[in-house]
């Protein structure tokens, strides 16, 4: 969809105001009445380097990044490490304006800051480019107007101004944001920058084909990131305790959950490493507490042991996954799906876990609230894997979506009263463990209440904790255990099941995919049928257990399948095998894995090369045939 659209691209170096810069512009996008999503890139450093954020607006709701954009605002880099051309890493200097030129649209404007960047450092071949692209290009000093109400550090804000002016964009939206969250001090200059800008727009010759879409919003809206819905969630689920150590991009659900637990009466921690996070978050849980914990990569890495303590002891326990360009440390503030195999196995010895894998800020905070609930329904640690793309991309919802009660409860967990009614050992220990019980849950008392005292062991044990290795004992606890995981599918089939259906029932030819590249592939697949072509879309959030019945019944009903996802051993296509062997030829994939999310034009393109069997010509992505074929 690439009618009537904004999409606006601020570039410039880490540090440069970016990331709060592009925030203000999408909520006054959002105040204007237009559905907003945007799109973070950014390097993995503090100071300096190409960052960029984009900002798509809409008359109507969006689901995903565009097919490149329309409008570059180029501050440059002001904190460049080495502003040559034959430096190692290049003239950084320029890249918020050299590297983004590729992906800027036909008729595209160009703002950059001729006060940082002049005629001497633009690209050799810059004029022919515009001119072979009708780009609509406008040098301003916006440097000089920053300095001449305030300091440089202003200039992004003078770039707004420009970007406002041009588009026709009523500033009053921008002065409101302003006078909100700055003090007088630092917002007077700040507006005398704004309008100075703005008003310079009517000196310029300037002349495009951009519109800025119209809307007005019936429903109060909200602006979040996937990263706000999981910690909104886990609050509202009762969750207080949190233990953690920062790692991109989980940091932004750990610093979340930091900022607003206190003021629910709970705990925050930052301990040492992701093994005592885990650990501590046990024992909060262990005592009678909602808790969680999670990371990223290595640092999820570092937590097999103590989720392997929680699935052994029955612990209920809610981890945070949020994944990013591996190996190692990888690319750290890229967006990868490449540890669904390791969250869905990591630990030792047979899994009894569930992960669940948020499409959207709605799943985000739904199934995060859901992951609670079956933690503590059913004793075993729950994992939300989601990506940096969902944990820092904002886009509007119905604020109403948020109006649900709150849930303190626990979960399974007995009363005193109950205690006394229920099993004991000749010892006086509770049967914490016990054999032969309704879907595999054994009764749970909390530390502290009468009569429930029983042992907690890592080692296998018997129903009162005592550490054993009787073979008969073993086998109706491994049992007992692996009777959860199927109760739990019994349930979300029953009650909640997450998977997401788009397009025409009937169609021929089916595209799966899971987690945050769910909205791009629904737009493909609304091109897709624009285009006449018979398609539809299965969008998976239950990684374990695996919902089969459900992806069962979509692929029975399709010819073919194309599986769509980031990362480069079609990790989702081969669970998908594992558990659904005999649906393997249907099944081709479509893997991206260079640092960037799916654009809706790839998807598109990747179907096509799927059923008219012809090649896949972008490099941006590859392209993996069905077995045989």
């Amino acid at each position: 969809m690439s009618g009537n659209e904004l999409i606006w691209r601020i570039a410039g170096g880490s540090g440069d105001g970016i990331d709060s810069t592009s925030q203000n512009f999408t909520k006054a996008l959002l105040r204007a009445g237009l559905h907003v999503f945007t799109h973070r890139h950014y390097p993995s450093r503090i100071r300096g380097g190409h960052t960029y954020v984009e900002v798509r607006a809409r008359d109507q709701p969006v689901k995903s990044r565009g097919d490149g954009y329309n409008v570059l605002l180029s501050l440059g880099d002001s904190f460049a490490r080495n502003p040559q051309e034959e430096a190692y890493y290049g003239d950084e200097e320029t890249k918020p304006l050299t590297e983004n030129l590729d992906e800027l649209r036909e008729g595209g404007i160009i703002i950059y800051d001729s006060g940082l960047l002049d005629e001497d450092d633009l690209p050799a071949d810059f004029e022919e480019r515009a001119e072979a692209n009708d780009w609509h290009v406008y040098p301003v000093d916006l440097r000089a107007i920053a300095k001449e109400h305030g300091r440089e550090v202003m200039r992004n804000t003078a770039g707004v101004g420009i970007t406002a002016g041009i588009l026709g964009l009523d500033l009053s939206y921008f002065e409101n944001l302003m006078r909100e969250s700055m003090p007088d001090e630092i917002f007077e200059p700040n507006l005398a920058v704004l309008e100075d800008a703005h008003e310079q727009v009517a000196e310029m010759d300037h002349d495009h084909d951009i519109e800025l879409p119209e809307n007005e919003h019936e429903n109060e809206q909200v602006l979040l990131s996937g990263s706000n819905a999981i910690a909104y969630g886990a609050l509202d689920e009762g969750c207080r305790f949190i233990a953690g150590y920062p790692m991109t991009p989980w940091t932004e659900v750990f610093t979340l959950m930091n900022k607003h637990l206190p003021k629910f009466g709970g705990v925050a921690e930052q301990v040492e490493d992701e093994i005592a996070a885990a650990a501590l978050a046990i024992g909060a849980s262990h005592a009678g507490a909602k808790a969680m914990s999670g990371s990223s990569g290595g640092g999820f890495a570092l937590m097999s042991e103590p989720l392997g303590l929680a699935e052994m002891t029955e612990t209920p326990l809610v981890l945070i996954e949020a994944a990013r360009a591996g190996l190692s440390t990888g690319m750290p503030t890229k967006p990868e799906q490449g540890d669904l195999e390791h969250v869905l196995y990591t630990s030792q010895g047979d899994s009894n876990r569930v992960v669940f894998a948020p499409a959207n800020v709605e799943e985000a905070y739904t199934q995060t609230r859901k992951a609670f609930e079956i933690a503590y329904g059913y004793h075993i640690p729950a994992i939300v894997l989601y990506d940096q793309k969902l944990s820092g991309e904002l886009r509007n919802v119905d604020a109403e979506f948020f109006d649900e009660e709150p849930n303190p409860d626990l979960g399974a967990t007995l009363t005193e009263d109950e205690i006394a009614e229920a099993a004991h050992h000749a010892s006086g220990k509770f049967q914490r463990f016990k054999h032969n019980v309704e879907d595999g849950v054994s009764p749970r008392s909390i530390p502290g209440q009468k009569g429930g005292r029983f042992l907690a062991s890592g080692n296998e044990h018997t129903p009162e904790g005592h550490i054993s290795e009787d073979p008969k004992n073993r086998v109706a606890q491994m049992n007992r255990r692996l009777q959860k995981m199927e109760a739990i599918r019994d349930d979300l089939d029953a009650n909640s099941s997450h998977q997401t259906y788009y397009g025409d029932e009937d169609a021929t030819y089916g595209i799966m995919t899971y987690g945050s590249q769910q909205g791009t592939v629904e737009e493909a697949v609304d091109r897709l049928r624009a285009n006449g072509h018979d398609v539809k879309m299965l969008g998976v959030s239950d990684l374990m257990p695996y919902p089969e019945t459900d992806v069962r019944s979509f692929l029975e009903s399709v010819d073919e399948c194309l599986v769509v996802e980031m990362n480069t051993t079609e990790q989702f296509r081969g669970l998908t095998q594992k558990e659904l062997g005999e649906f393997g030829p249907k099944l081709s994939s479509l893997l991206k894995y260079n640092g960037n999310p799916f654009e809706p034009a790839e998807v598109v393109e990747g179907f096509e090369a799927t059923i008219d069997d012809t090649e896949f010509e972008r490099e941006t992505a590859r392209f993996q045939p069905a077995a045989g074929d």
